[in-house]
């Protein structure tokens, strides 16, 4: 009987370390496979900075290094720029790609760096303990926003991705969302599309991804996919944002 399901061989097979109801596994699943499906895993090199994605490296099947908190962009530059032959990706949450690393990526896409940024933007930070993060939305709680985040005290939300597509060297920019299998199934064409569109060296991309964070939200994974259905996709539309012009791309 013909299987109706198998395991990419993009991931290796080991228990994970993040919470019930996470979606960074879903995104994980959805890279692996589209590389795999590209025939890329042995040409394709990843870059995971500090935060819950820490320990990517033991689930992603492919070449994968470690970068200080937020510096990603940096070190994938540098292997990009030894390496034009291979893929090369960074895996980033909000802490690290909004805060710490902003200076990073924004330079990165000034400079046109071909390379794609898989931004995690679960609203918060999620390894060092649920504080509030720059896309934080206004009225959500955190341990360092106990009555929720003030405009008035914190500023807006930040939108990274209508942020980094003013930028003359970011060729694609597009924000999916993982609540349900329709969504899923566009995340997985719009990751295919930047890696397409690095290997044309059409410059840097970045898909982000709506995700959960059930544990530090305080919700069960269902009441947390509906926050993101709910909430956070009325602030944060998901959509291509920019892209390249059709002549760029034949």
């Amino acid at each position: 009987m013909k299987p109706i399901f198998e395991y990419t061989k993009g991931m290796t097979e080991m228990p994970t370390h993040y919470c019930p109801g996470c979606t960074h596994g879903i995104a994980h699943r959805l890279i692996m496979e589209v590389l795999e499906e590209m025939g890329e895993l042995g040409t394709t090199i990843g870059v995971a900075p500090i935060g819950c994605s820490v320990m990517a490296h033991q689930y992603m099947n492919v070449d994968m290094c470690e970068a200080a908190h937020g510096r990603a962009p940096a070190v994938a530059s540098g292997i990009r720029r030894v390496h034009p032959d291979k893929l090369v990706f960074t895996y980033q949450g909000d802490g690290d790609l909004a805060s710490i690393g902003t200076g990073e990526i924004v330079h990165a896409a000034v400079r046109g760096e071909k390379f794609t940024t898989f931004f995690i933007n679960n609203g918060i930070y999620g390894m060092t303990g649920g504080q509030m993060a720059p896309t934080t939305l206004i009225g959500q709680k955190s341990t360092t926003s106990q009555d929720g985040r003030s405009k008035e005290l914190n500023g807006m939300p930040i939108k990274m991705s209508e942020m980094l597509a003013t930028i003359d060297g970011a060729a694609y920019v597009e924000r999916v969302a993982l609540d349900s299998p329709a969504h899923v199934r566009q995340a997985k064409k719009a990751i295919r599309k930047a890696f397409e569109i690095q290997k044309k060296g059409l410059g840097f991309t970045l898909i982000e991804f709506l995700s959960t964070c059930p544990t530090n939200w305080g919700m069960t994974p269902v009441k947390a996919l509906e926050w993101v259905r709910n909430n956070v996709m009325s602030y944060y539309p998901i959509g291509v944002i920019k892209e390249p012009k059709e002549e760029e791309q034949a």
